[in-house]
């Protein structure tokens, strides 16, 4: 059974740091692009940083230079640094895995990131 559990989340004031790891199951994990979305309570899901199999990132412009996605093959995870949270961080955060050939994707169930002071 495929599975994406993450895990990291949590309330953190302002400027604050969090590191959210997403841990997977049933696969090989090297064959997947992995990726961390977001969704903010009224607004559709976004993309905040991909990770590719050859370890290419990308990431949304309104995280650039705060968050930085890193995987470890070895422990089927992927993770995801937020440095200088701010409250528009405020969401649910959703671990992805993108087969790098056939393009099938997962999600995780999310972990809830709420930045406050």
């Amino acid at each position: 059974q495929v599975q994406l559990m993450e895990s990291g989340g949590g309330l953190v004031q302002p400027g604050g740091s969090l590191r959210l790891s997403c841990a997977a199951s049933g696969i090989i994990f090297s064959m997947y692009g992995m990726g961390w979305y977001r969704q903010a309570p009224g607004k559709q899901r976004e993309l905040v940083a991909r990770i590719g199999s050859d370890g290419f990132t990308s990431y949304a412009d309104s995280v650039k230079g705060r968050f930085t996605i890193s995987r470890e093959d070895a422990k089927k995870t992927v993770y995801l640094q937020m440095n200088s949270l701010q409250p528009e961080d405020t969401a649910v955060y959703y671990c992805n895995r993108r087969h790098r050939i056939t393009g099938l994707e997962a999600w995780g169930q999310g972990t809830q990131v709420t930045v406050s002071s």
